[in-house]
């Protein structure tokens, strides 16, 4: 009875979802997002195992496979800016709906055209980088939105929760997705993600932004002056988030292609389908709810600079790691604790960026914080290539390797960032 009472006292002192219960609107977001979440992991899964059925045999299928899973960052190098400066001037709720509405539209297209069975590996291109597009313009309106509905002094707990849409969406989808692949084919996939979408929308209708903040009028300026504001802001006003985004380089840019390469490595490592690739994609998810769940719940234990820091090295070493490991089981645990570190960097990451900046700019802000992703593409291509001229495991073993000698060098660098409490 007496340890009972220890343990209910225990979880009262949890504040993983006081931003959840104490504030409604943010728990509109906040489903919205994690049916967000769920198409975009489903849509990741999916299209990557397509363009491996479609090119197996193919002496670039690892490079057609990856680059498939990194062409939708490609998008934002164009849009992504402007898209932040958009955020900026309409109404975010609403744009963000009309947004989702039409990747609806298109999720079912797709799957159509898959049961016409006239599908070709450039038509997953071509969903993808659609996708692409109006993925760079709803994810700094989906970040900015938390920031408008929760106070400012919430802000850390509420970011911190919604992580754990990202890392549950990747637990459940994916692994759902790999089983329906493995049973029904790739069509039904691409109809639950339309499914998804549609409930995001359905999500947002009713929510508000009471803590969106009136910004200086814009009548007279053009989109071009706001972007230039926003990035004079980043280089001059607050040189520290400049740091911060090219710091998440390591994560988002270099390891990230690893997730990209996850079929040819569940394929051709490890020797196993779809339905343990997806099993893998929701395992790192789980790895990754882990470390939000610990966050929302007690807060930042250690200073956040020095968690960003200690996240990226993490992340890299077990990416080396992986590299070298043919076995099942200590790829599980490997995976999870590649979801672990970069799931508490992203976090930290963006607590950091989005307690620093004014509402005003904040989707410029989150914009050009996303901007440097869209460079995974390329990193992805040379990953790929490196996987056919040799194989998966050196290509996965160099990425990890050049991403912990970027980190250490930061590292020496950025001595502001380590400071950050």
């Amino acid at each position: 009875m007496f340890m009972n009472l220890i343990q209910l006292s225990s979880l009262r002192n949890l504040h993983t979802f006081d931003s959840w219960i104490a504030y409604k609107n943010y728990r509109f977001i906040w489903v919205g997002n994690f049916f967000g979440n769920n198409a975009q992991w489903l849509q990741l899964l999916t299209v990557g195992w397509l363009v491996r059925d479609l090119t197996i045999g193919s002496s670039t299928s690892s490079l057609l496979v990856i680059t498939v899973g990194a062409i939708n960052t490609l998008p934002g190098l164009v849009v992504g800016p402007w898209a932040g400066v958009l955020g900026d001037r309409v109404d975010r709720r609403k744009l963000l709906m009309l947004i989702q509405t039409f990747m609806a539209v298109m999720a079912i297209s797709f799957a159509l055209l898959m049961l016409s069975g006239q599908i070709m590996v450039w038509h997953a291109y071509a969903y993808v980088i659609i996708s692409g597009i109006c993925r760079s313009f709803a994810m700094p309106l989906r970040q900015a939105l938390i920031a408008n509905t929760v106070p400012r002094e919430a802000l850390g707990n509420a970011l911190a929760a919604n992580v754990l849409t990202i890392t549950s969406s990747r637990l459940f989808g994916p692994f759902f997705g790999g089983v329906l692949i493995a049973t029904l084919g790739f069509s039904w996939n691409f109809v639950l993600e339309a499914g998804f979408y549609v409930c995001m929308v359905l999500s947002l209708l009713p929510m508000k932004t009471p803590y969106r903040e009136p910004g200086r009028a814009r009548v007279n300026k053009s989109p071009a002056a706001d972007l230039k504001e926003g990035i004079l802001y980043i280089w001059k006003g607050e040189r520290i988030i400049f740091f911060l985004i090219m710091l998440s380089l390591v994560p988002n840019v270099i390891i990230q292609p690893f997730m990209f390469l996850l079929p040819v490595f569940t394929d051709e490592i490890l020797g196993r389908g779809a339905d343990v690739g997806g099993a893998l994609l929701a395992i790192n998810g789980a790895g990754g709810f882990l470390a939000a769940f610990i966050i929302a719940s007690v807060g930042f234990i250690f200073k956040k600079g020095m968690v960003v820091f200690g996240t990226a090295v993490l992340s890299c070493v077990v990416v080396i790691l992986l590299s070298f490991t043919p076995w099942l089981a200590p790829a599980i645990i490997m995976i999870a604790l590649l979801g672990f570190s970069q799931s508490t960097f992203r976090t930290t990451n963006s607590t950091l960026i989005q307690s620093l900046v004014p509402d005003e700019l904040r989707s410029r802000v989150t914009s050009l914080r996303s901007y440097g992703q869209g460079f995974v593409v390329f990193t992805s291509l040379l990953i790929g290539w490196i996987a056919d001229l040799s194989s998966a495991s050196v290509a996965i073993m160099i990425m990890g390797g050049f991403g912990l000698a970027m980190t250490l060098a930061y590292l020496l660098i950025a001595r502001r960032v380590r400071k950050l409490s």
